[in-house]
């Protein structure tokens, strides 16, 4: 329920989103990978997820996308019910909308590079009619293809035409599952114009009218991101840039990446330098952050919130470490895993349906999948999901793809099937 009535403006985003069409029968997890080479395209990989298969754990159709590989990056964290999902390639600055209705003839929809003047998205979240709001690095251009390394896994960068001067900035853009753009925002604040607001993930907040955005470059422009956004979500005014809490010591608050919403209606966001923010009083004129958790080490990546659970990668651990955040200004370690010794875990994907967990790394061309009790909060490795040697996990490894497709693969971002 909406707080208070909205502008005309929002009456257009609360229409119900095209009717899918119906899914074929099993359960199924996307992943969505690229050539390890660079030499191939980026895919979808459609793996049985259904613990109840003969099949299960093993590839059932594959599709390309069209997209050359240069850094196969985020989709969607939720399958939608559109069954339209969005995928990119970060650094070539090219997304598809991946046809995924029928699991086993998965097809490309649609797909779109810039869009009303921004450049390189990163994240889609779908908003209540079906439209995906995504982040965009970069407002204005920069060049597709050139050769700047991303400092997402801690490598410099170079890029060609946007330098690294004061007041980069990017912005939201509202986009249809045909990849039209339908409304946009930049994240230029006049008030802060030196500042480097270079959106990286967001979260739409419908019932109190808000979207939270978070700054930190893919590239080396800004090392030390540490600002969020609040934007009306009705007509994405952009409300406040505010930096986040970073008590004396630590560092948590660099590089703020993806933001969750937690059982208290907080945000929750993981930062690049392993930190946890929580964010509170985000409907007011003043939103204020908590630094509420450490990890050690860098690089933590993609969570989630699963009930009372907050669920994060830490690479220098090797782990997958379970947060209980009942009270959210004072989390308590609940469980920790290592899935492999070698892995540096990166993307964490749930499954309500069958309560899995399915973990990708930075650099390693497998991904595991975990059982999770969200009663208790612990998780095991789930042994049934294992490849033609029997090591569990999915092997991306050397192997001819159902589309016809030869060669190694490294998968980031995984979708389970509604």
């Amino acid at each position: 329920m909406w707080r208070r009535l909205m502008c005309g403006a929002l009456g257009a985003l609360l229409l119900s989103p095209a009717a899918a069409t119906p899914a074929a029968p099993g359960h199924y997890l996307f992943a969505w990978a690229g050539d390890t080479n660079g030499q191939g395209q980026d895919f979808i990989a459609v793996i049985d997820a259904d613990p109840a298969s003969p099949g299960y754990g093993r590839a059932v159709a594959s599709a390309a996308s069209g997209i050359p590989t240069h850094q196969v990056h985020h989709t969607e964290y939720w399958m939608p019910e559109s069954g339209l999902l969005f995928a990119n390639d970060h650094k070539a600055g090219k997304t598809a909308v991946m046809d995924l209705r029928d699991p086993l003839h998965p097809k490309v929809h649609a797909t779109f590079e810039d869009l009303d003047g921004y450049s390189h998205p990163h994240s889609f979240l779908r908003l209540p009619n079906g439209h995906v709001l995504a982040s965009f690095q970069v407002e204005g251009r920069m060049s597709h293809g050139a050769d700047h390394q991303m400092d997402h896994a801690g490598m410099a960068a170079t890029v060609a035409d946007v330098g690294a001067a004061p007041g980069v900035h990017g912005g939201l853009v509202e986009v249809d599952d045909d990849g039209h753009a339908v409304r946009a925002a930049s994240t230029a604040d006049p008030g802060r114009a030196a500042d480097l607001l270079m959106a990286y993930s967001l979260l739409p907040l419908p019932d109190i009218d808000r979207v939270v955005v978070t700054n930190s470059s893919m590239r080396d422009e800004d090392k030390n991101g540490h600002t969020y956004q609040v934007f009306r979500l009705s007509d994405l005014k952009l409300l406040s840039t505010n930096d986040f809490d970073a008590p004396p010591g630590r560092y948590g608050e660099i590089n703020p990446e993806e933001a969750r919403r937690g059982p208290d209606g907080s945000v929750y966001v993981q930062t690049l330098g392993c930190g946890i923010e929580r964010i509170t009083d985000i409907a007011s004129d003043h939103p204020r952050s908590k630094l509420v958790w450490q990890f050690p080490g860098s690089g933590c990546g993609v969570p989630n919130i699963i009930s009372h659970y907050l669920i994060q990668s830490v690479p220098i651990l090797h782990a997958i470490v379970v947060l209980d955040i009942r009270d959210g200004a004072h989390p308590v370690e609940r469980t920790r895993l290592v899935p492999d010794p070698v892995l540096h875990p990166h993307w964490v994907g749930y499954d309500a349906k069958t309560r899995r967990l399915a973990v990708t790394g930075y650099d390693e061309n497998r991904l595991y999948m975990l059982r999770f009790d969200p009663d208790t909060g612990a998780l095991a490795i789930d042994t049934a999901f294992h490849d033609d040697k029997g090591k569990p996990g999915f092997d991306f490894d050397n192997r001819t793809w159902p589309h016809g497709w030869s060669g190694s693969a490294i998968a980031h971002g995984v979708v389970f099937s509604k």
